[in-house]
This record gives C-alpha cells, sequence and structure tokens, in this order.
C-alpha cells in the first residue's frame, strides 16, 4: 500500500501525497523504509514526510546539495533537512550558513534558518534548542467566564484570552516543559489585529497578561471592533504523536507537539533577547466556528514573553 502511494505521489497524485502526509503525522517510522525511495522518485513534498529519516536518506540528501547538481531542488532539500533534526543535518547547515551551496542566492532564508522549518533552532556555535513539545494534548473549546477584558490598543476590540492554563495539571506541566514555564499561562491577544501581524504579550507566572509595548501597527491595519470568541480552549485527550495538530478541521487545536503551518514555519523572535520562542498552542478557526486559519500561540518563558500569529491559505 505504501509503495503505491510513493509511486501515486511521484505521479503528481495530491490525494496520494496527503494520505502519505496523514500517515507521516500517525506514524512517522513506518515511512521510514519508504523514504529512498520517495528521494530516488523526487517526491520532496511536503518535507513532514521525511521526520523519520535515518543518516543514509540525510546523507543521500547532503550529498545531492553538496554536488550542486540539485540546485533547482535546494529549497525542497533543505527543509527535509530541517524536519529530520539530525546531527548530520545540523552539522551540514552550520557549514552551509558560511559557506552556502549552489542556488543559495534564489534562496529567502539563510541554512540555519531551514532548522526552524523542523521545529528547532541552530547556533552557528554548535548550540540547538527544541521549540516543540515531545508530547500533544487535545484542545477542546469550551464557554469562557463571563469577564471584563481591557480594550486592544488599536482597534478597541475587547481583548480575547486565548489560553488560560496552568502547570498543575500534570497534561500542562508535561506539553510545557520544553518552555522552562511553571505557573498559570494565560495569554491575552486581539483576536482581529493578531490577524495582521504577530502580537506581544508581557506575561507573569501568576497569569498576568498585558499588551506588549513592543507591538507596532501595520499601515495596513483594518481598525474596526469586533468581539472576541467566547470559547476558552480545555486541555483534552493525549495525541498518539506530537504531530496531530491540524489547522484545517474541526478538532484540531493542540496544546503542545509541533504545529501544522498553513504557510511557512513562523517562530517569533523574543522581543526582549531575539531568540526563537517556543511553540505552545495551536488554535484552528473550525474550532473557533469560522473555518479556516488557525492561531498559532508561542512563547520565551525567561523573558516572560508570549507571541500569537495568524496564518490562512
Amino acid at each position: 500500500m505504501l509503495e503505491d502511494l510513493v509511486r501515486a505521489a511521484a505521479n503528481d497524485d495530491w490525494d496520494a501525497v496527503h494520505e502519505l502526509e496523514k500517515i507521516a503525522a500517525a506514524d512517522p517510522g513506518s515511512l521510514a523504509g519508504h523514504l529512498p525511495m520517495m528521494l530516488d522518485l523526487g517526491v520532496l513534498w511536503p518535507p513532514v514526510l521525511y521526520r523519520a529519516a535515518g543518516d543514509d536518506v540525510v546523507s543521500q540528501v547532503i550529498d545531492r546539495i553538496d554536488s550542486g547538481d540539485a540546485s533547482d531542488q535546494l529549497n525542497h532539500l533543505l527543509l527535509i533537512l530541517g524536519h529530520t533534526r539530525s546531527q548530520l543535518a545540523a552539522q551540514a547547515l552550520r557549514r552551509w550558513e558560511t559557506s552556502p551551496p549552489a542556488g543559495s542566492d534564489q534562496l529567502h532564508i539563510t541554512a540555519l534558518a531551514y532548522a526552524l522549518q523542523g521545529g528547532w533552532a541552530l547556533s552557528r556555535d554548535g548550540a540547538s534548542r527544541d521549540l516543540c513539545s515531545t508530547t500533544a494534548f487535545e484542545l477542546t473549546m469550551s464557554p469562557a467566564p463571563a469577564s471584563q477584558s481591557p480594550a486592544c490598543p488599536w482597534c478597541s476590540s475587547p481583548l480575547w484570552t486565548v489560553l488560560d492554563l496552568d502547570s498543575d495539571l500534570d497534561q500542562v506541566r508535561e506539553a510545557l516543559v520544553h518552555t522552562g514555564f511553571t505557573g498559570r499561562l494565560r495569554v491575552q491577544t486581539c483576536f482581529l489585529c493578531s490577524c495582521y501581524t504577530t502580537l506581544y504579550s508581557q506575561i507573569t507566572s501568576d497569569g498576568g497578561s498585558v499588551w506588549s509595548p513592543h507591538n507596532t501597527a501595520p499601515s495596513y491595519l483594518r481598525r474596526s471592533t469586533e468581539e472576541p470568541p467566547s470559547l476558552l480552549p480545555r486541555v483534552g485527550s493525549r495525541r498518539a504523536t506530537p504531530y496531530q495538530a491540524d489547522a484545517w478541521h474541526e478538532g484540531g487545536s493542540t496544546l503542545g507537539g509541533h504545529p501544522q503551518w498553513i504557510q511557512d514555519a513562523e517562530h517569533a523572535d523574543c522581543t526582549s533577547c531575539g531568540q526563537p520562542m517556543d511553540f505552545v498552542a495551536l488554535i484552528g478557526g473550525a474550532d473557533l466556528g469560522f473555518g479556516e486559519g488557525a492561531y498559532y500561540v508561542q512563547l520565551h518563558a525567561p523573558c516572560g514573553v508570549a507571541a500569537v500569529c495568524y496564518q490562512q491559505s
């Protein structure tokens, strides 16, 4: 069955591609034995298919890039390496950061930035950091308790409490362990303005959340008023793998794990120290009752900074 799907994907059967993507989310290791075939047949997208790649496949990808013969595939090959999260990939990305491979002049980001696409951060000095949790839990929506929220400084809409969770709960503590945060994580943002730009909040471990002075309104901001959803996420069942967040369908909202980005990965930089922020949660539009799009909640606990960005197709 898997071999048939791979061959169909190689012939531009997008139903087969989507089926392989679902398999990669539910059981990444089940594709491991088929990855050399995928590589040979040119099935390079989506790169999440290569999460379970072993050193043999990673080495083949690196050799292709180093040969200079695959410069037209360079973006896809670098994305694959980012999603493998392997030490061989890390070494190669650091090398290419200072000695870019053929075709790099056509890329929009540098080599090390491709690690962010796979949920980790690499520095030139050899340090690495996971930006995503190894465990994930469903988020289900419940009616939010009535409360008075401060108004958005830009559009005057009531601010939206996108998350209000306490690490005293085992699931929350487990999903946030990679961030180092403990306490009550409460993040307020503007439901409307976060659709136009990443919005930051200063947070404290007692549930404090205030609008960040570093927020800058874009020139194209629509300054109308909109009521935020009267829903609040609650932690549900553990997901089978960290990769089952779903930005498209009902039931896809997730605490922890890896996000399903609708566009390119968008790990915000901390406004205090400039480090890429940790992914915390995906809140899907389908679970909020309006369908398409997703909100991504991020955190840099050492600096007490949270961020919310929005993506849609």
